[in-house]
């Protein structure tokens, strides 16, 4: 990836935050929202979304890593559990479930995994599946996946944006959509 300066200024409740673009293939440039460590967005968005979270969910599923600060405030704020799905298998998770999925970004295979101790959080609950972007959607099939495995109903996908044809996430909740940029 390689960044030449450039951003592209998002909202988020109040909030403006300006993006730096990355290219991430040949005159293809996306812009990079990383709220880790910045509190006031991740607590605006986690407002914004909790007003919006059908009042069927009873636990979120959040992939790692930038997702976890808006699993927890969201958590906080409706007082329903969240569980991380990894993206590494951990020594200390045992009875792991996975999934497997192809990144339509890098063709590689990626795996998914929820940690057999937060089985009986998922498992024949109604699930709604919670992360920061949702671009290719590789990670949401992967939650996907790993829901059917726990015997969970996803009532929910949602994000703080959506990235790249905005036709694809028409059932996604989110907050706003960031364009991809050509040239």
């Amino acid at each position: 990836m390689s960044y030449d300066g450039r951003f592209h200024t998002v909202t988020v409740g109040d909030l403006k935050r300006d993006l730096p673009l990355f290219e991430v293939a040949p005159n293809v440039k996306i812009a990079i929202f990383n709220m880790l460590g910045d509190m006031e967005v991740v607590e605006t968005a986690a407002d914004a979304l909790a007003q919006r979270m059908p009042q069927s969910a009873q636990v979120m599923i959040v992939p790692e890593v930038k997702a976890i600060p808006l699993g927890h405030a969201l958590s906080v704020r409706l007082g329903l559990p969240y569980v991380v799905v990894r993206k590494v298998r951990k020594p200390y998770m045992a009875n792991c479930l996975s999934a497997e999925v192809v990144s339509i970004t890098t063709g590689a295979p990626q795996t998914l995994y929820m940690d057999g101790k937060d089985l009986h959080l998922v498992q024949g609950k109604k699930a709604a599946l919670v992360d920061d972007v949702i671009s290719t959607g590789s990670t949401l099939r992967g939650m996907r996946l790993l829901m059917k495995e726990a015997s969970a109903d996803v009532v929910a996908e949602m994000a703080v944006f959506t990235e790249g044809d905005d036709g694809d996430w028409a059932d996604v909740i989110s907050l706003g959509h960031l364009p991809v940029f050509a040239g």
